[in-house]
């Protein structure tokens, strides 16, 4: 994947590093820490007090004692020594049709007068009547060995994806066949199988991901550019990073050096555990900068333990639509900051159809793990076992309240996805409403089915519609646009140009300086705007 807008223009690519790992030695084996070189401290100025117990460094009074400074491990040696002998390589190959297939490429079309026009009629011309049989496509990756007696090996899925043959090639150059156990793509893992009784295997371990600290060691094995076993080391540069890849993303950052071929290579702590698969890398070359991303262990564990068991990922599901807290609707939602997860919408048929969670909703918590940011909520309930009572904190209409969920399985709900939003019966209009009406930048009239047809609106949606935006008003900043429905005003539905009205002048008589809107696409999708009362 590619990265555009980083400094003046700069295209950087999100490289996919094939990395070559395996199993390291027994799961119950325990590595002993590289030992820190004792840090001699700083000569003493002279004519600074020597000998002082209560200043064995010499400060100066005055002023605070200095920290002695953490040097990194003086050697990784033993610990990469004992790791090294369980680094697999991950080899696929591709059977690529010939040239005398459909697929086969055809000379391309050249602009009349080309100067590679003799060029390609020469070199296709020689071509024809000659078959190109079948060939392989191959290429190289990393992976490693979790469970030595049944042959279980994990890597990227895209190391392995659209592959043919599998094949597990070990430090010490034996090759084993390996069939897919299972995949996911929402996280690119992939669990492979070898025979565990063709040679002695010994296996890796994964560690606690969310103990380690910014600023820890780290090592990666893998297969750089198919070079086989190397060792790198590096420091965890951040945590909690997304980059755009899934809907899980959650990332460990390293400098640690992960080039093209150390995806699915394992990332260690210093204690020899697996807390990372290294997946992803940016440059603008292709080879490293010192950016690279692994999948942490306590999602890949998850990941990995249901592929084994079912074949294929069982998410937990709670059937919401939902988008980011901004500090606008914090303040029209009466909350103290911007956090937590804004219910947009419910899929029909999903686990919370009966109304338990409501469009507008801010949800908190999720069985009792604080949902800080909206892609949050995604990773907590992925990771909730499909069929579980959780309480879920939410925020309805200023006041706090817990409620119990049932999850559903996210793979059987994501067709549902599509599926209409639930949305309230269309109101009968009083006598007394006008027909039209204008406020906040915007023109807007009764959803009638005149209107229904000029702006193509679902018949399942109801609203007042949006006619018209005025250019550079406060609703054009927002990206509001005519022909979305407006559903809800401040938590309050409306469905007359009348109640708009009447929303947005209570409003105004409160004092509020934004007013939440709850806007229909065409087709039914929900999503909250502020717009500012001018």
């Amino acid at each position: 994947m590619t990265s555009t807008g980083v400094g003046a223009g700069l295209r950087l690519l999100i490289a996919t590093a094939f990395l070559a790992t395996s199993g390291f030695g027994p799961a119950s084996a325990q590595v002993t820490p590289p030992v820190l070189p004792d840090v001699a401290p700083d000569a003493v100025p002279e004519g600074e007090a020597q000998g002082n117990p209560q200043n064995p460094q010499g400060v100066p009074l005055g002023q605070p004692a200095q920290p002695t400074p953490i040097q990194g491990p003086a050697s990784v040696a033993d610990l990469a020594e004992d790791l090294l002998g369980a680094v697999v390589n991950i080899s696929t190959s591709q059977h690529a049709k010939g040239s005398d297939s459909p697929d086969a490429v055809p000379m391309p079309q050249l602009p009349e007068g080309s100067p590679f026009q003799d060029f390609f009629e020469e070199f296709f011309k020689n071509r024809e009547g000659q078959s190109q049989g079948p060939r392989d496509v191959q290429s190289l990756g990393s992976g490693f060995v979790i469970d030595a007696q049944q042959g279980i090996v994990v890597t990227n899925n895209h190391v392995i994806a659209d592959a043919d043959e599998i094949e597990v090639i070990f430090s010490d150059g034996g090759k084993l066949k390996a069939e897919l156990v299972g995949r996911d793509t929402k996280t690119d893992i992939a669990v492979l199988k070898v025979d565990p009784t063709a040679r002695k295997l010994t296996s890796l371990r994964f560690g606690d991901s969310d103990r380690i600290r910014i600023g820890d060691w780290v090592m990666a094995i893998g297969n750089p550019f198919g070079l086989g076993g190397t060792v790198t080391v590096g420091i965890v540069s951040a945590r909690n990073r997304d980059i755009n890849s899934g809907p899980y993303d959650d990332f460990i950052q390293t400098d640690a050096a992960i080039n093209r071929g150390n995806s699915g290579g394992p990332l260690f702590n210093m204690y020899g555990e697996v807390v990372g698969i290294n997946t992803a890398i940016i440059s603008p070359s292709g080879g490293s900068i010192g950016i690279g991303f692994s999948i942490p262990a306590k999602l890949a564990s998850n990941v990995v333990d249901q592929l084994r068991e079912f074949g294929e990922t069982r998410r937990g599901w709670l059937g919401v639509r939902i988008q980011p807290v901004t500090e606008d609707i914090a303040e029209s939602l009466s909350m103290d900051r911007a956090e937590g997860a804004l219910v947009a919408g419910i899929i029909k048929g999903g686990p919370v159809d009966n109304g338990v969670i409501q469009p507008g909703d801010v949800i908190l918590k999720f069985d009792g793990k604080n949902v800080r940011e909206m892609r949050d909520l995604p990773r907590v309930v992925a990771d909730s076992p499909v069929g579980k009572a959780v309480d879920v904190l939410i925020v309805r209409k200023g006041a706090e309240q817990t409620v119990k969920v049932t999850l559903g399985r996210l793979e059987d709900g994501e067709q549902m996805a599509e599926a209409e939003i639930d949305s309230a019966a269309p109101e009968e209009p009083d006598q007394g409403d006008v027909a039209d009406a204008a406020a906040l930048g915007m023109t807007f009239e009764e959803l009638t089915d005149e209107q229904r047809s000029a702006f193509s609106i679902a018949k399942e949606v109801s609203g007042v519609v949006i006619t018209g935006v005025e250019e550079g008003s406060a609703a054009a900043e927002k990206g509001i646009e005519a022909g979305e429905v407006i559903t809800e005003i401040a938590q309050e539905s409306v469905a007359t140009p009348k109640d708009v009205l009447d929303r947005i002048s209570s409003l105004k008589e409160q004092g509020r300086k934004n007013a939440l809107l709850m806007l229909a696409s065409k087709t039914g999708e929900l999503r909250f705007v502020t717009v500012r009362i001018e």
